[in-house]
């Protein structure tokens, strides 16, 4: 008996340290040409309605699969064959622009590449559930997260040089080599260590590795949850300005003349992730001791100020704030907001189909944004552009201030989701 446990620890422990190595991998092969896809189309003459334009394709694509890609991963004992699935598929929908830049081709590979996404996101959520259960969620999914940082970071770093060095190309071969070593991570997790019932937020006997389908009772959970439902909303808005802001200041530094392409764009990732390195392990330890509802309501303060110094500060230089600001913002929610939707669905079986469901109403705004930015950019200027974007998370804090006592307790852990589900 004690040899056994001793191999589950051993197991666990091994599927831990996979877990990041999938994660800092996974980085750069999710993000790929993304970043630099609008100044890679910018330099082969589309201008900035068209590229946002079809960036929301792929993201009303995404939207769309997420939920469902979330139900499937609350009923599949085969969660790492998703992501090895998936990564290739992402690559090879990169690819398709490098040797392409049609509007059809273009459009095909965004949508490819969002459906992809909408899958790797629930299934390393799913399994990293499964490895730590409930009860270790919290710090594992905000080591998980550092490590996806710092590899979004390194990833976007070779990117540029990469890009300046020998031409933009070189950027989506990177992106394969990432692909790769991520499946070679994900095969490093034993099979055993996966408790497919914690996995989906039912923590039941040792040994019972069922996942029967609960119909449509997880969707039920949802609608009743009040919660769940103020998050979405809140990250809707939120996602509605911030989405577009990156790969649109890209476009409006490099247009101007006052960057390399490459470079600056990888620049901006870069400084980003860096932030979100510290910002994740700083959600992590604050939401441990107070709950996610400050974290998040942190999140949602920084994008308004920096949709103004964006729209303000059109300078290379203007990368440091804006970004650093991106950072504190993405890397706070990269943690509360998987967190969360663990504890506020934990009981339910239907954890990855509340994470599949927040991200698609994320995927609403996310989607929505590089079209209004792009449109708004092109008709009003970027200045404007920026402070209408800014200006979007302004709902979002008045949602998560207005709920707050809603919201508090729910935020906490302390609750479980029959006692914040019947919210007034």
């Amino acid at each position: 008996m004690a040899s056994e446990r001793s191999g589950r620890s051993d197991g666990r422990n091994r599927a831990k340290t996979a877990l990041q190595a999938l994660n800092f991998f996974m980085a750069d092969m999710q993000a790929g040409i993304g970043p630099f896809l609008g100044v890679f189309l910018q330099q082969r003459g589309w201008t900035s309605g068209p590229i946002g334009t079809v960036m929301t394709a792929g993201g009303v694509a995404g939207m769309i699969v997420t939920a469902p890609a979330g139900a499937f991963i609350d009923h599949t004992a085969k969660k790492r064959l998703v992501v090895i699935v998936t990564g290739i598929c992402t690559v090879v929908a990169s690819f398709l622009i490098l040797f392409s830049q049609s509007g059809l081709v273009v459009t095909i590979s965004q949508v490819a590449t969002a459906i992809a996404g909408a899958a790797i996101g629930p299934a390393v959520a799913g399994m990293t559930l499964g490895v730590v259960r409930q009860k270790g969620f919290n710090a594992q999914n905000g080591r998980n997260q550092a490590w996806n940082h710092a590899g979004n970071m390194i990833g976007a770093g070779l990117s540029g040089w990469l890009g300046w060095k020998f031409g933009m190309p070189a950027i989506f071969y990177l992106a394969a080599a990432f692909g790769i070593l991520a499946i070679v991570s994900v095969l490093m997790i034993p099979e055993k260590a996966i408790d497919h019932r914690a996995a989906r937020g039912l923590e039941g006997k040792a040994g019972e590795d069922s996942v029967e389908d609960e119909k449509a009772e997880g969707f039920k959970t949802l609608l009743r949850n009040k919660p769940m439902l103020i998050l979405a909303a809140s990250l809707a808005c939120f996602h509605l300005g911030n989405g577009a802001m990156l790969p649109l200041y890209g476009l409006a530094v490099v247009g101007a003349g006052k960057g390399n392409a490459s470079l600056f764009v990888a620049q901006t990732v870069v400084v980003a992730q860096a932030v979100m390195i510290i910002a994740s392990l700083f959600a992590m330890r604050v939401a441990a001791g107070k709950g996610y509802w400050l974290v998040i309501l942190i999140s949602f303060a920084v994008l308004p100020l920096r949709g103004f110094l964006a729209g303000t500060f059109i300078e290379h230089w203007g990368v440091w704030p804006v970004q650093a600001l991106d950072g504190i913002g993405a890397g706070l929610q990269s943690v509360a907001v998987p967190g969360l939707v663990a504890c506020l669905l934990n009981g339910t079986g239907r954890v990855n189909v509340g994470q599949g469901a927040v991200m698609t109403v994320q995927g609403v705004g996310a989607s929505l944004s590089p079209a209004i930015g792009g449109w708004l950019a092109q008709m009003l200027g970027y200045h404007i552009a920026f402070y209408v974007l800014g200006s979007f998370a302004l709902a979002s804090v008045a949602l998560w201030l207005g709920f707050a006592g809603t919201l508090r307790p729910a935020c906490s852990g302390t609750n479980r989701v029959t006692e914040v589900g019947q919210g007034a």
